[in-house]
């Protein structure tokens, strides 16, 4: 492609075809970052596999990325976003399914391990490399999720650090009201946090925006079902709600995910991401559907 049009989205009509020397249509062999380019027009496939010397890079779910932005130029780093968002993904399923009681499950201390381990220490290390890779969103969404897991498994860690213990001794009835009203605050606090974040995405794609519009219900929840107890024990009913949606969050994240490791070169399939129709991708989208009917 020329590198003095510095376009993604960019009409392949004109180019299609080559003529021989009798003058007759060739079918053109597109290459496969053809058919990357071609894909990125309809919000489908990893951009971590479109050419980045390309001016700007669209927004899309599997980059975390949720505008356009400049790549790091000369630098050579895979795209950490399929990590970070599997390892959050997976931490928050275990956990959603245990605060919906599933199997009789009633006790989280199996997360303790993979919040240490995948959801914390791994995402916090996919944060770092989004730095690298000049993405302040990922970054920022990552690092701070790692810290959340990490902090997490620090709370959790029977016998550790004695939070619950100390919060307890702390209370004046010795209940555990002053640590489910603490856990309750911590819980609201990255509700706020995840809906600053919810309002970056609006002009990205439906499959990046609904991991932190679930991931945003899902704190609300928890922390109105921590906080509003019954008989003395978080609601279980919101509880539960708030584990749906946690669940609805960690396969939207995988699918995140999957968008962006999955290109023609080893999956039969790549996942649509479906941009926004007022992002910039879907006016561009729009603005070349009108010109191709009109055409016609």
């Amino acid at each position: 492609m020329s590198a003095e049009n510095p376009t993604l989205e960019k009409d392949f009509s004109a180019s299609d075809t080559a003529h021989n020397a009798n003058g007759a249509d060739m079918d053109r062999q597109m290459t496969a970052d053809d058919v990357a380019k071609a894909a990125a027009r309809f919000g489908y496939g990893p951009l971590a596999h479109v050419n980045t010397a390309e001016a700007r890079l669209p927004a899309f779910g599997g980059e975390a990325q949720p505008g356009l932005y400049k790549p790091v130029a000369d630098r050579k780093i895979a795209n950490p976003a399929p990590l970070g968002l599997s390892s959050f993904a997976l931490t928050t399923f275990v956990l959603s399914l245990i605060n919906m009681t599933t199997l009789d499950i009633s006790e989280p201390n199996i997360v303790v391990g993979i919040a240490f381990g995948y959801g914390g220490l791994v995402q916090l290390c996919a944060g770092m490399w989004e730095m690298a890779c000049g993405n302040t969103f990922g970054a920022t969404a990552f690092s701070s999720y790692g810290g959340f897991w990490l902090a997490f498994a620090i709370t959790m860690t029977p016998g550790g650090f004695d939070i619950q213990t100390a919060l307890e001794k702390a209370d004046p009835n010795h209940s555990t009201d002053m640590f489910y009203d603490s856990f309750a605050l911590f819980l609201w606090g990255w509700f706020i946090f995840t809906t600053l974040l919810l309002f970056c995405t609006l002009k990205s794609t439906v499959a990046f925006f609904l991991v932190f519009f679930f991931l945003d219900i899902t704190f609300l929840l928890l922390g109105v079902g921590y906080m509003y107890r019954v008989d003395g024990k978080p609601n279980k009913k919101v509880v539960m709600a708030g584990g749906l949606f946690g669940l609805l969050c960690s396969f939207a994240a995988w699918y995140n995910a999957f968008a962006g490791m999955a290109d023609n070169s080893n999956s039969f399939f790549i996942c649509p991401v479906i941009h926004f129709p007022w992002s910039a991708t879907g006016r561009a989208n729009r603005g070349k559907a009108t010109s191709d009917r009109e055409t016609a």
